[in-house]
């Protein structure tokens, strides 16, 4: 475990295993799609509501799982304090900001900010660990970005930057951030030898604790809205988008670094954006095309092998 993320960086895509590349597809899928489903959380309940129905369900399953397959479940007190800061992190922060920034941003410009997480990760990665940025994983993550910029610039420039459009901007800035730091630890916990199914479980559980203590500081109701749209968006991004992508994005994690694992975030918008054609009927504007072929030339520069020297 701890030569993985060490080794599997240098490796390009036709070196990488089928494993790997199918992790990172339902990654990119389940993700890219939740944005559909944290829109249709956002209105009669509560956003810290929305995200502690959503974990507790999530954390429920992680249990049963890793009760089942028999995984280590006591830790030393200095993993706690680990896995605290992961659930602050991953499973509650970043979300609540994403949920709110919701209320004032447009679906296409959550993504957008989101997929900064590459080059977020990038930087920590350099802070913290002081991980060696290549010169064309940097290019990749600037040409990805720069793509999902072109593919959303139409809602960018609609969405009206008044103070409320900035302070969802900022919210969604902030559980970027969150996040990268989250995977920062995540990768300190797996270091240490921490199994994956258990430190998962732990940091879900010390979330849905934050999410907890936040409701009830906050006087928010604790119900849920008895919608099939409701249920069903929060049955799925309790169980696809939370236990199922979030165990596939911390195996990447793992296996190809934080920079790699995080450049997937530059590819979820295109996904979102499939499905919005696919379902809302959303109209693809001239430099949507652009977007898309430089998002995937830089996903390609990103995941290559450096040139043998």
């Amino acid at each position: 475990m701890s030569h993985a993320s060490a080794a599997m960086p240098s490796q390009s895509l036709k070196g990488i295993d089928g494993t790997t590349l199918g992790l990172y597809a339902a990654t990119v899928f389940l993700w890219g799609v939740s944005w559909i489903g944290i829109r249709a959380q956002l209105g009669v309940v509560a956003p810290e509501m929305s995200v502690l129905w959503r974990f507790l369900l999530a954390a429920a399953l992680m249990w049963v799982w890793v009760l089942a397959t028999g995984h280590r479940v006591r830790f030393p007190l200095a993993d706690h304090l680990r896995f605290m800061a992961v659930g602050c992190c991953l499973f509650s922060f970043n979300f609540i900001s994403f949920y709110y920034g919701g209320l004032s941003v447009p679906s296409g410009l959550l993504s957008v900010v989101f997929s900064l997480a590459s080059v977020f990760n990038l930087a920590l990665g350099f802070l913290v660990f002081r991980q060696k940025v290549e010169p064309r994983v940097a290019l990749g993550g600037v040409i990805g970005v720069a793509g999902i910029v072109f593919l959303f610039w139409p809602e960018i420039t609609g969405a009206g930057f008044n103070a409320a459009a900035l302070k969802g901007l900022g919210l969604c800035v902030m559980g970027t951030l969150f996040f990268c730091s989250g995977n920062m630890i995540s990768t300190v916990v797996q270091r240490r030898g921490a199994p994956l199914l258990s430190a998962t479980a732990w940091g879900m559980t010390y979330g849905c604790i934050v999410l907890l203590a936040l409701n009830l500081l906050r006087g928010n109701a604790f119900i849920i809205e008895p919608t099939l749209k409701y249920i069903g968006s929060l049955i799925f991004l309790a169980v696809g988008a939370s236990v199922l992508a979030f165990m596939a994005y911390l195996t990447l994690l793992r296996r190809l670094g934080a920079a790699r694992a995080g450049y997937a975030t530059v590819l979820f918008p295109i996904v979102a954006l499939t499905v919005s054609t696919l379902i809302e009927g959303y109209v693809w504007a001239p430099l949507a095309g652009i977007g898309v072929v430089l998002a995937l030339v830089g996903n390609v520069l990103v995941l290559r092998r450096p040139a043998a020297k």
